[in-house]
């Protein structure tokens, strides 16, 4: 954990520059003093192609973050990952946001590792020795 995804409407695919995000974001949460086990991080994007916004009256574009973490980390940790996080989505998109109408949010997700399965074997590489 955590995990990212990332939904965004369709109509802004050639300029959203996805690759470039999922980079960046997992660049963030790996930059938070190990507060995320870098084996665990996972980002995805999904293209939204049935969606509806506001009046549906204009070309519309949103948006929508889900960080999905594990209970436990301190309210300060969760507060920097997730204002860190969102700055940098922010800064992503300005160009876009500056020239179209686009809803920009990002939702915490903390659920109870006893709900939680898993089994990786890439946490191994980043063990210090």
């Amino acid at each position: 954990m955590p995990h990212i995804i990332v939904e965004y409407t369709d109509n802004i695919r050639a300029d959203a520059r996805v690759p470039a995000l999922l980079k960046t974001i997992n660049d963030v949460l790996i930059a938070q003093d190990g507060v995320f086990p870098i084996g665990g991080i996972r980002s995805r994007a999904l293209a939204l192609t049935d969606y509806r916004m506001a009046d549906g009256e204009e070309d519309y574009a949103f948006v929508h973050i889900t960080l999905k973490i594990g209970a436990g980390r301190p309210e300060a940790a969760r507060k920097a990952a997730c204002d860190a996080l969102f700055e940098a989505v922010k800064a992503h998109f300005a160009e876009l946001y500056a020239r179209r109408y686009l809803a920009l949010s990002m939702e915490l997700v903390e659920f109870n590792e006893g709900g939680s399965y898993k089994h990786n074997n890439v946490h191994a590489r980043f063990k210090k020795a």
